[in-house]
């Protein structure tokens, strides 16, 4: 039986929940659902509990998961809530499961409203303090803010909630203060960014708390299930067709603000190479001097549209950098653009390097997508696009090079069409199984497998990061589990499941309904593809990657699929590794790297911000000398002049002409790039523009280390007895 729901009643319940709540100052209007909406929910509800890979059921236990989770979603800073509130829907824990099977939203939408009135009171309150001329701040006193309130207590009352946001204002007031505002200008800036904020609460409808309410249910079978209300799936039907024009990244919102998920590999972001995986968008403008617009608190698909603009036009962004643990900013200008398939097609180089007896010849394979043109597939066009195709046809160029072995460059690959993962390892092993799907209802599927011979038979590397994920993860688990190549890189992403659209009453549920397996039986979820060689990683693994969601999916095993071992590996990597380790040790950019990555380090674990000012400066001097000394270490070992000051260090950065000082050349020429720490883990990391060092494709220290790591795997292979296998 469908629930029909008297909007009238819901008022009614939503009032007399409110009054019993302390006074919040003006009252919004409250906000009711639908009888659509409610059949919507009880259609969820059925088809969680029926079709999704997880088989949960809605009960007590998920009941109390679930207000945790909607509590945590409208308010993860515990900052506008009080524990009066949390007390009163502590009422409700083990009823959720009941009223969403009934589709009875009342509670719900009742703490929905409750949160808008508490934010829309503070956000008053901001205002004011802020538009009062007899308050300031004491940017000499001592005191300081906790970042992380994830375990906070909530304010007892609004005494402790002010005191809370006082600090929260001076620290965004010193933030901007750092960045060379007056605080008059960043009273302004804060005051925006506070009214643009009211106005969006106040403009917020069922819609909007709809979402909220489903989505803490859909997030508790795992992180890839959502619902998408009609005007959320017009966005995602968007960002589907490659039509949009914009800076090629996936965003996501967390807390008050808009994070980036990952970059489009060759789209504009990607190539201007400032934006990275967890930086958090702040503010946006438009063209070189457009005013910034402060979009903290803005809903997803209003921030998009702000980026999203005609091609070939600049956007700004301002940024909280990921990797800085004080809450500093940037400014970045990408100029938009449209990804281009032939952008993301594969390419081919060549890399030649030298084990002191030797120069090898190396081709690298740069394979940033896994891509197929649907539409020119499926009218029999001859000469369609796709991974493969290209891969085969740049082997094949390579072979005729007489190269001595392949690297196969798979990082920062989000992955693509499964076919082609399949196809493309069909181009390495012989006829087997790739790839092993199970469904919601255990059965086990291996019908995607390499149908022809190999085309290439020598040796082989695979590379892969943090970013590396779904069908980038089973083209590398595949060939791992046949020992065909080696892998090197960074942990893989770890994204082994499959969702399915499916309409519902009202807009679309996108649900998980089977999982990945390797040959081997184990899953690609959770803990993705570990390498055989380690390098460094350059984004934080507990913040990026399936592992960093909750409520992930996790990771487990079925029976292996019968298949070939073709090399054997196992016996050599310690070999390889210890070879690895001892050439990097002294290595002036991997000495560089893991310094940078310890800075890195040490910010990520900063627990407190520090709201006095004369220690933020002296913090962001000391930070700025550590880098300076870092590099300067690099390019001393290298035999490159150093640099006088910090100043002169970012002048060279923005390609200025700050004169670094001469100094000794003993260490040698010049071998390789700097790495920035802002830098991604990409498949060509530039050089720096010293003017001494040459830009190309093997500028990359970590590509280039990987290369010798092969001249490596290429001796095991001529060396060891019986290594490899009469039939390869």
């Amino acid at each position: 039986m469908k629930v029909r729901v008297s909007p009238v009643l819901l008022g009614l319940c939503s009032s007399l929940l409110l009054l019993a709540q302390p006074s919040i100052g003006r009252t919004l209007d409250a906000i009711t659902f639908t009888p659509a909406q409610a059949e919507t929910t009880v259609e969820i509800v059925e088809k969680l509990g029926t079709r999704h890979y997880r088989d949960k059921i809605l009960d007590d236990e998920l009941s109390s998961r679930y207000l945790d989770l909607f509590i945590d979603t409208l308010d993860p800073g515990r900052s506008y809530f009080y524990q009066s509130d949390i007390n009163q829907f502590e009422r409700h824990r083990l009823q959720f499961d009941d009223f969403l099977k009934a589709g009875k939203l009342n509670v719900n939408f009742d703490i929905f409203d409750t949160y808008r009135n508490r934010v829309s009171s503070r956000l008053e309150a901001n205002i004011a303090q802020l538009n009062d001329d007899e308050f300031s701040f004491d940017f000499e006193r001592d005191e300081s803010l906790k970042i992380d309130r994830e375990e906070a207590n909530w304010p007892a009352d609004k005494q402790t909630a002010d005191e809370l946001w006082r600090k929260r204002l001076k620290s965004s007031v010193l933030s901007l203060k750092m960045t060379g505002k007056t605080i008059a200008e960043a009273k302004k800036t804060l005051t925006r960014r506070f009214n643009n904020q009211l106005t969006r609460i106040s403009q917020q409808d069922g819609a909007d708390a709809f979402e909220v309410v489903i989505n803490s249910l859909t997030l508790l079978y795992d992180p890839h299930t959502s619902y998408l209300a009609p005007r959320t799936l017009e966005n995602f039907n968007i960002s589907m067709s490659l039509s949009l024009e914009g800076i090629g990244a996936v965003l996501q919102a967390e807390d008050e603000y808009t994070k980036v998920v990952r970059l489009i590999a060759a789209g504009p972001a990607d190539k201007q190479g400032e934006l990275k995986p967890a930086d958090k968008i702040t503010a946006v403008g438009q063209g070189l001097d457009g005013e910034m617009v402060d979009v903290v608190g803005w809903r997803l698909d209003e921030v998009v549209k702000l980026i999203r603009g005609p091609k070939n036009t600049t956007v700004r962004l301002d940024v909280l950098d990921a990797n800085a643990g004080d809450g500093s900013s940037k400014t970045i200008r990408i100029s938009r653009g449209k990804v281009k398939l032939e952008e993301q097609a594969a390419k081919k180089s060549t890399l030649e390097l030298t084990d002191g007896e030797k120069v090898y010849k190396l081709g690298v394979i740069d394979v940033p997508a896994f891509y197929i043109d649907f539409e020119a597939y499926r009218k029999r066009d001859p000469n369609f696009k796709s991974t493969t195709r290209d891969v085969a046809k740049l082997v094949m160029e390579l072979q005729a090079e007489n190269v001595d072995g392949i690297v196969l460059d798979l990082r920062n690959n989000g992955g693509g069409s499964l076919q082609e993962a399949t196809t493309l390892t069909d181009l390495f092993i012989d006829p087997g199984p790739v790839v092993q799907i199970r469904q919601t209802n255990e059965r086990i599927s291996r019908h995607y497998q390499s149908r022809g011979n190999a085309i290439y038979r020598g040796p082989l590397v695979v590379l892969i990061n943090r970013l590396s994920a779904s069908a980038s993860e089973i083209f590398a688990g595949a060939i791992q589990d046949y020992n065909r190549g080696l892998i090197v890189g960074v942990q893989s992403f770890g994204k082994g499941t499959v969702q399915s659209l499916t309409p519902v009453k009202e807009g679309q549920l996108k649900i998980t309904e089977s999982k990945f397996y390797r040959v081997s039986g184990d899953s690609t979820q959770h803990r993705g593809v570990i390498p055989d060689i380690a390098l460094p990683a350059l984004v934080d693994l507990d913040v990026v990657g399936e592992s960093s969601y909750d409520n992930a999916l996790p990771w487990d095993q079925i029976h292996a699929a019968p298949h070939n071992r073709y090399y054997d590996l196992h016996s050599v990597i310690p070999t390889l590794e210890a070879q690895h380790q001892e050439r990097v040790k002294d290595d002036p950019d991997f000495v560089y790297l893991l310094n940078q990555l310890s800075i890195i380090e040490d910010n990520r674990d900063v627990k407190t911000l520090s709201l006095m000012e004369s220690k933020r400066v002296e913090e962001k001097s000391v930070l700025e000398n550590k880098n300076l000394a870092n590099e300067n270490q690099r390019r001393s070992a290298k035999g490159l002049p150093t640099y006088a000051s910090v100043e002169a260090m970012k002048n060279a950065d923005k390609g200025g002409d700050g004169e670094p000082e001469l100094a000794s050349t003993a260490g040698g020429p010049p071998t390789g790039p700097a790495i920035s720490p802002a830098a991604n883990d990409s498949a060509s990391v530039a050089a720096k523009a010293d003017g001494d060092e040459e830009t190309s494709a093997d500028n990359d220290p970590l590509l280039h280390e990987t290369g010798y790591i092969l001249i490596d795997l290429i001796h095991a292979i001529n060396t060891k007895e019986n290594f490899k296998l009469a039939n390869f």
